[in-house]
C-alpha cells in the first residue's frame, strides 16, 4: 500500500490531493484498489501498514519452521535381513514392514559370516509407523513356476520391487523375486510376463512383442535356469 500519482486515479489533483488541498490523500492498495484517505486517518492507516508488516513476518517464520520439519523428516533408520532361507526372508521382512519399514534393494551371494545369503536392505523414515506393506519372496529354479507364482501374487494386486540370484543351503541357485502389496495403492491388479532366453536376439525379438502388447521391463538377473542353463531372465510387468 504506498501513495500514487494522481494522473493514474481520476479526480485526484497532482500531488495526490484532492481539494480542498492538504486533506486528502489517494492509495492504491495491494488488492489494485484506489482508496481516497483523509489525512486525519492516516494515523489508523499507519496501524493497517504495521499489521500487514506482522502478518507477513509470521508467514516468513512459519515457512522456516516448516522446513526445519521437512529437514527432520528426511532423516532414514535401515534394517539389513540376510538368511540363507528364502521362506525365513519372506517373514523377516514382513515383520519390518509392520514395524514401518519399507523395502529398498536385495542382493544374493556370499557374506563374510553368513556364507551364500539373501542380503534385504529396508528404510524407516524419521516418525513412521506401521507402513501396512505386505510382502511376498518367490523362489524357483524353473521359469514355469515362476511365471505362475508371479501372477498369482499380481492378481492379490502384488507389486515387483526387486530381483536377484541366490545359491540355496542345498546347492541350488535360485531367481528370487520380491513383490510388495500397498494397501494405499489403487492399483488392483498387475500382469507379469516371465522371459527366459539365453541369446539377446531371441530376448529383443520376446521384449519387443510383449511391448506392443503393453508390457514393460521392470527386472532383469542372470541365472541358471533348472532347464536352460545360464540365461537371462526379465520380468516384464502391465498395469491392470
Amino acid at each position: 500500500m504506498w501513495p500514487i500519482p494522481s494522473a493514474s486515479i481520476p479526480r485526484c489533483s497532482p500531488g495526490g490531493t484532492l481539494a480542498p488541498p492538504g486533506k486528502h490523500r489517494c492509495y492504491l492498495w495491494p488488492s489494485g484498489n484506489v482508496r481516497i484517505v483523509p489525512l486525519t486517518k492516516l494515523s489508523v492507516l499507519d496501524e493497517i501498514v504495521a499489521d500487514m508488516k506482522r502478518a507477513l513476518w509470521l508467514s516468513v517464520v512459519s515457512l522456516l519452521a516448516f522446513s526445519v520439519v521437512l529437514a527432520a523428516a528426511d532423516r532414514y533408520e535401515y534394517k539389513v535381513l540376510a538368511t540363507n532361507r528364502t521362506g525365513t526372508m519372506e517373514k523377516e521382512m514382513n515383520q519390518a514392514a509392520d514395524a514401518g519399514f519399507s523395502f529398498r534393494a536385495v542382493m544374493g551371494g556370499e557374506t563374510g559370516f553368513g556364507g551364500k545369503e539373501v542380503v534385504v536392505v529396508m528404510a524407516r523414515g524419521s516418525g513412521e509407523a506401521s507402513s501396512r506393506k505386505k510382502y511376498k519372496l518367490l523362489a524357483t529354479q524353473r521359469t514355469s513356476t515362476m511365471q505362475k507364482e508371479l501372477q498369482q501374487a499380481g492378481d492379490e494386486a502384488f507389486d515387483y520391487k526387486g530381483q536377484t540370484v541366490f545359491e540355496t543351503a542345498f546347492g541350488g541357485k535360485e531367481t528370487v523375486v520380491i513383490l510388495e502389496r500397498d494397501p494405499e495403492s489403487k492399483v488392483k491388479r498387475f500382469l507379469y510376463k516371465l522371459l527366459a532366453t539365453s541369446r539377446t536376439s531371441t530376448m529383443e525379438k520376446e521384449l519387443r512383442e510383449s511391448g506392443d502388447a503393453g508390457f514393460l521391463i521392470v527386472g532383469m538377473s542372470v541365472g541358471k535356469t533348472a532347464f536352460g542353463g545360464n540365461e537371462v531372465v526379465s520380468i516384464l510387468k502391465r498395469v491392470e
